[in-house]
């Protein structure tokens, strides 16, 4: 296969490696941002969506990598900005609550993925340069049936902003079986 990674990545990338990465998790920005500008990107960093939106309408990126939650709102309105200035651009969205709505969502509004949190830097390089109509290998470890119930059951008490009744109402449990799953630990 490929004997020089740089030269493989370029190859993947193409003439422009402009890369925006939009997340509110410093160091897990950090650590992304250095492994993609190891693999060719050229990498503009934002925090919050009013920032990412800012360097999106000043410097449209090729590529884009924008966490879904972000503290002032929806990194949704990143990826619509990116594309309202650019129709070329890749982009994939991560977050740490797979939503089969939200990922409908963030495809139609022009992003090319959809990636779990934690996603490592090979993961999101390989979705970032992924041709049109490639296929997607199936995960070495996926989620387990329990892991994925628990994952639902976090996300509809974050949306629910963390009240317990109103969470076990939504998710038609009683209060004290939901308080018993919130105090476990998430599973395997």
């Amino acid at each position: 296969m490929m004997n020089d990674p740089k030269t493989g990545h370029a190859d993947a990338i193409g003439a422009d490696p402009s890369l925006l990465i939009v997340e509110d998790d410093a160091p897990f920005l950090k650590r992304l941002a250095r492994a993609m500008e190891t693999r060719g990107f050229t990498v503009e960093t934002a925090e919050t969506v009013a920032e990412g939106v800012a360097k999106a309408k000043g410097r449209p990126p090729k590529y884009a990598v924008v966490d879904l939650r972000l503290g002032d709102g929806s990194g949704l309105d990143v990826i619509e900005a990116i594309r309202s200035k650019r129709d070329d651009s890749h982009m994939i969205v991560l977050t740490g609550y797979g939503n089969i709505a939200t990922a409908v969502t963030a495809v139609k509004l022009g992003a090319v993925d959809y990636l779990a949190k934690p996603a490592d830097a090979d993961e999101v390089f390989a979705a970032l340069t992924r041709k049109g109509g490639e296929k997607v290998e199936p995960p070495e470890n996926p989620m387990s049936a329990d892991r994925v119930r628990w994952e639902h059951i976090q996300r509809v008490y974050e949306m629910c902003d963390r009240n317990v009744s109103e969470t076990a109402r939504r998710l038609n449990m009683h209060r004290r079986t939901l308080q018993r799953i919130l105090a476990k630990r998430a599973p395997k």
